[in-house]
């Protein structure tokens, strides 16, 4: 009687198992928040992408012209143009982000005088304990371009 017990136990443990695996391969109808995140984007009324990454690829393509970099750095003063707080001394990782537009922006072919000292000026106003790493970061575009 003990094994008949015993056999019924196990049999019941494997169907339960199977019911739990079968769940939990169906596809469930609630989205996740990272779904939800990663699908969402930042536009505004009229139709212009205002994501951050978005304006960052607009510099960091080669062949923007000089209204579409005006356009996206415009936007990105305005909406983005607050790098965060210092941590300390040192400087906010997220800020790297900001140095790289500049750098890139220097190099780029289509960036004329006139835009990059705007978007320097504009940059150094918003955040004024960055000016130092926006400098660097303008010396060093404007160095690596080259004569």
């Amino acid at each position: 009687m003990d094994i008949a017990l015993l056999v019924q136990t196990i049999l019941g443990l494997v169907v339960i198992l199977s019911i739990l695996v079968v769940l939990l391969r169906l596809p469930s109808g609630v989205k996740s928040k990272k779904d939800k995140v990663v699908n969402k984007k930042v536009q505004l009324k009229n139709g212009i992408n205002i994501d951050f990454e978005y304006l960052k690829s607009i510099v960091f393509n080669k062949d923007s012209s000089t209204k579409e970099l005006g356009d996206a750095l415009e936007l990105i003063i305005k909406y983005h143009g607050t790098i965060p707080k210092k941590l300390g001394i040192r400087a906010n990782p997220e800020s790297k982000a900001y140095m790289d537009i500049l750098f890139k922006l220097c190099r780029h072919k289509n960036a004329s005088k006139g835009i990059i000292v705007k978007f320097n000026n504009k940059l150094e106003k918003l955040n004024e304990e960055y000016k130092v790493e926006i400098n660097n970061a303008l010396m060093m575009g404007l160095n690596s371009r080259g004569v």
